[in-house]
């Protein structure tokens, strides 16, 4: 793929529809290192389709029809044609198999990060998330890869869409001292997969999948779209689906002494996460709890509060106060959705 102008959509067979020769597979394992169209394999690694399979298993693929399955040790990789110095975002379907702890490693040139695949935040078996990079040559080599901590060779994680997405930095918008508060720059989302984004935590990604915002807590934050959820304006928010751990912060330029208005809009996301929400926002000194109560049908709230600056950076911070799960899918997280964040001066 060649990413020279602004990049964005699936790598060389990035959703794997285009399958080895029937030569190269023996059942479902790929032979032969360039066997898979577009992509390099090591190790042990399978093409398979959804549905039941040998020994009991069932694959669910929630992003087309074939998937690959990475053994232990096994990796997939491709080279991407960048513009270095730019940052880039990484979109990938990736689900687990066989045990409770499976994890996925994702490389590019200087940074590497493993994801652990063991809680579960979409609906279909799947969850879609995000890495970004920052591209340091014009040729990148990005490898997915599994760590191997699992008994069985065959059990790894299933890998089922991988797009990338060049990102713009973070900007103002008038009025507005909070940047990207509308959260409309972030990474691709699949335009025909309901499962929103899950975007890592700091500590996982250091540079951050939601451009001018800071990924805080242990648990990854959900990006969400309006094809498929309910978002209280624009094309894109934030829903806090792992309660205390997952929450989301800015460091804004503000004057001391000074005081601000801070607003922000919460809601519910429309995909069945009920009951009664809290989202906490932060600034300065000052807290403010702000109650929804969700039927989770869709809808939102405006909230704000008077902060005073205490130096030339402040932080605001965003954090669900109680953890959801799905009414009709009690093994899946979920949480209030958060919108439209601005700070203004008080005049």
């Amino acid at each position: 793929m060649n990413c020279f102008t602004l990049c964005s959509g699936f790598l060389n067979n990035g959703n794997f529809e285009q399958a080895p020769k029937k030569e190269n597979l023996n059942k479902t394992v790929i032979v032969g290192k360039h066997s898979l169209p577009g992509w390099e394999i090591d190790g042990l690694v399978e093409f398979v389709s959804g549905g039941p399979q040998p020994r009991g298993f069932y694959f669910p693929i929630p992003r087309g029809a074939h998937a690959v399955r990475l053994g232990n040790e096994a990796s997939i990789s491709q080279k991407l044609s960048v513009k270095a110095g730019y940052i880039y975002s990484l979109t990938f379907g990736a689900t687990r198999t066989c045990a409770q702890d499976e994890e996925l490693g994702i490389s590019v040139p200087g940074q590497t990060t493993d994801i652990s695949i063991q809680t579960l935040y979409g609906a279909d078996g799947g969850d879609t998330l995000a890495l970004a990079f920052n591209a340091t040559a014009n040729v990148v080599k990005v490898t997915f890869h599994n760590p191997g901590i699992q008994e069985d060779p065959t059990c790894g994680p299933l890998l089922d869409a991988v797009a990338i997405k060049q990102m713009s930095p973070p900007r103002y918008t008038k009025g507005n001292l909070v940047k990207n508060g509308g959260f409309e720059n972030g990474p691709l989302t699949f335009k025909n997969f309901s499962t929103g984004v899950l975007l890592p935590p700091k500590k996982l990604d250091r540079i951050s999948t939601l451009p001018g915002w800071i990924i805080e807590s242990l648990k990854p934050v959900k990006y969400i779209d309006k094809k498929h959820f309910s978002v209280p304006s624009g094309q894109f928010a934030v829903e806090l689906v792992a309660g205390r751990e997952s929450a989301i912060a800015q460091i804004i330029r503000t004057v001391a002494n000074k005081f601000y208005i801070l607003t922000f809009t919460i809601g519910d996301s429309r995909n069945g996460c009920h009951g009664s929400m809290m989202v906490e926002a932060f600034a300065g000194k000052e807290t403010l709890k702000v109650p929804y109560v969700s039927q989770g049908k869709g809808g939102f709230k405006t909230a704000s509060f008077r902060f005073q600056a205490l130096s030339a950076r402040t932080r605001i911070t965003f954090y669900s106060a109680y953890y959801h799960t799905k009414l009709e899918d009690y093994g899946h997280m979920c949480g209030p959705v958060l919108d439209d964040v601005i700070v203004r001066p008080v005049s």
